[in-house]
């Protein structure tokens, strides 16, 4: 099997025989795939070409000769260098009027025919049907939707820029893609690379050659210039859609390891979000804007505080964004809002804006003659509203945020939530107790009064608020407990049922305004859910630090290959998840079918197919071209 898979310029270098002068001459190559083994062919002879002193001015030639030679113009043509054009067009005239290969694809290689009649150039062939074989199927379409934005991103050009080998950065855009679309391990990535997808042919790369070991490497290589292409992003994201950063929001999450980890520094015991209380945990902090774009990343022990993470991460925040007149406004979850945070972001010079790590127990409402305003939360569910004062703290050092503006807000469904949880609560505290209980006629029970109040204590550690709802009394005679008691105390409905409160250092808002900013933090708590789920940071199987710290980080850099495409879809109302996203795309696919004419000649056809109803709209709503490549065509003996 043969066909064409990437155009590329090869140098040769000679040295004149008697002034010893070295030379170095270009051509114009393609490689191809013969059976396993990839071959070079070389199209037509560049020259001396001294412009192309550069891998980059190389690559731009080749990529925009090839371009032209398919029917295709550049993704982003406006950006290319003149002298690089004038070249194209002229070595593309020449590799027409020479035949060496016809526009329409049609590559005659010294592997194929040298029959340049009209109708080979036609493409007339008598196939004998019979011998028509599908001999590989590939996935395109979420691959060629990715490698776009990436492109878009300007990643490539990013990681020349920043003197990376060619074959690096090929490997680096490879897995980046792969991440996006099939989010696994390292050793399942390498397979699907090999025996699934097409998107090693997007790079010019040979797919049986690229192993978990090659993407190991790489995904360390990304993290080692974390600190230059995070920044980049940050910058590039704004620019590309017009992006202020005057929001931004900041939140912790943590991912679970599998494997004991043992000597790992990163790798500890923590509070696990998804309560793998058995699992050592890794933290990531992220600082993301209000359109879900990841502003900077830093990754923590697995037992890091969440509050003492914000103090270490604020001061990369301006060098994160793009705001130039003013520092952005940080909106942050309950756990954050300490005295001493509100305290240090207003030293810092930032706003900020939270709900309140508890509720107030002391403040006046700003207007009691005014009614409350009534809202809506983003499930159409009535809240109201009212500015509210808060009483001066106790404490000196806590004066400082005492003129924030407080929001009192009270929500029907909340109430009702909380009110479900503490039933809930209440259930598993009188199941522990229940428990207790039974034990006391088992004959190997617990039943002395110092065993039976060390577990009472426990369940009430364990359920600190459901604990306060009930009155348990033990009968003991000579320290051999007979019974216990427990009773619900009477639920009343209080005032602060439902109620909670927004603070924020920022004045002039009024309540509208704070209530959709405070909104804004569930496109944070969105991009952690893509980050777990759909690229798949959890569980970490990784054994080294530096594997661990790779395999998070290059799934910050996915994401943000992810929210370039989601961002512009939104904008154009398509508000699929990005599992629906990959599905739609996934009905594109490579084909590569081979037949004998009746000349004997063997004819192999690589093909892209077209995209579906729904892929289509997607490339639409993007502007992006909805096809990886024209038809390729080998005829050979």
């Amino acid at each position: 099997m043969y066909y064409l898979c990437k155009m590329f310029i090869k140098t040769i270098v000679k040295t004149d025989s008697k002034s010893q002068k070295v030379y170095e001459y270009l051509r114009l190559c393609e490689s191809y795939r013969l059976g396993n083994k990839t071959r070079h062919n070389t199209i037509v002879s560049l020259g001396l070409q001294p412009y192309l002193d550069t891998k980059l001015k190389k690559k731009d030639l080749a990529d925009r000769i090839e371009m032209l030679l398919i029917g295709n113009s550049s993704l982003f043509s406006q950006d290319i260098d003149p002298e690089i054009e004038a070249l194209a067009q002229f070595f593309y005239k020449k590799i027409l009027t020479k035949k060496i290969i016809s526009q329409d694809g049609v590559s005659y290689s010294k592997a194929g025919t040298t029959d340049f009649s009209d109708s080979c150039l036609k493409n007339n062939h008598t196939i004998d049907l019979n011998s028509i074989v599908t001999e590989e199927v590939r996935e395109i379409g979420a691959e060629w939707l990715c490698y776009q934005a990436i492109e878009q991103l300007g990643i490539t050009s990013f990681l020349e820029q920043q003197g990376w080998e060619q074959k690096w950065i090929q490997y680096a855009i490879i897995h980046l893609i792969s991440k996006s679309v099939y989010p696994c391990s390292e050793h399942k990535t390498a397979y699907c690379i090999q025996n699934n997808s097409d998107v090693a042919s997007l790079l010019g790369v040979e797919n049986q050659k690229l192993t978990r070991h090659h993407l190991y490497e790489v995904s360390k290589k990304l993290y080692q210039i974390k600190s230059e292409i995070e920044p980049y992003l940050s910058h590039k994201t704004n620019t590309l859609f017009d992006i202020q950063d005057k929001i931004v929001l900041y939140d912790l999450t943590n991912t679970y390891f599998e494997g004991r980890k043992e000597g790992s520094e990163l790798a500890q015991f923590g509070r696990s979000k998804e309560k793998r209380s058995d699992a050592k945990l890794a933290s990531l902090a992220l600082i993301t804007n209000a359109e879900g774009f990841v502003k900077y990343s830093k990754i923590y022990q697995g037992n890091i505080s969440e509050p003492g993470t914000l103090l270490e991460t604020v001061n990369a925040l301006s060098e994160a964004t793009s705001t130039l007149n003013r520092k952005p406004l940080i909106v942050l979850d309950a756990s954050f809002s300490t005295n001493e945070n509100m305290t240090m972001l207003k030293e810092n010079g930032f706003d900020y804006l939270s709900v309140t790590r508890s509720k107030l127990k002391n403040y006046n409402v700003v207007n009691p003659s005014q009614p409350s305003v009534a809202l809506q939360d983003n499930r159409g569910n009535e809240i109201n509203v009212k500015f509210v004062t808060k009483e001066k703290s106790k404490k000196v050092a806590d004066r400082k945020n005492d003129n924030d503006t407080f929001l009192y807000i009270k929500s029907d469904k909340k109430a009702i939530k909380e009110a479900s949880m503490e039933s809930k609560f209440s259930s598993k505290f009188e199941a522990e107790l229940l428990n207790l209980v039974e034990g006391l006629t088992k004959p190997k029970g617990t039943k002395k009064l110092e065993k039976v109040a060390e577990r009472i204590g426990r369940i009430k550690q364990k359920y600190t608020y459901a604990s306060k709802l009930y009155d348990i009394e033990v009968t003991e005679k000579k320290g051999i407990v007979s019974a216990i008691v427990y009773k619900k105390k009477p639920v009343e409905t209080k005032a602060t049922d439902g109620v909670y409160f927004i603070r924020t250092s920022r004045e002039n808002l009024n309540e509208m305004a704070i209530w959709e900013i405070y909104n804004t933090l569930t496109e944070i708590e969105a991009t952690f859910r893509t980050l777990k789920t759909d690229l798949a940071i959890r569980p970490v199987h990784h054994q080294t630090d530096q594997n661990t710290e790779g395999h998070i980080f290059l799934g910050v850099l996915a994401y943000q290959v992810v929210a370039t495409v989601r961002y512009q879809l939104k904008s154009k109302k398509i508000n699929d998840s990005w599992q629906t996203i990959v599905m739609k795309m996934n009905t594109q696919k490579s084909v590569i079918t081979s037949m004998i004419d009746s000349e004997n000649k063997k004819i192999t056809i690589k093909t892209c197919s077209q995209a579906s109803s729904d892929a289509k709209a997607i490339y639409k709503a993007l502007n992006y071209k909805d096809k990886a490549f024209e038809n390729k065509l080998i005829v050979f003996p």
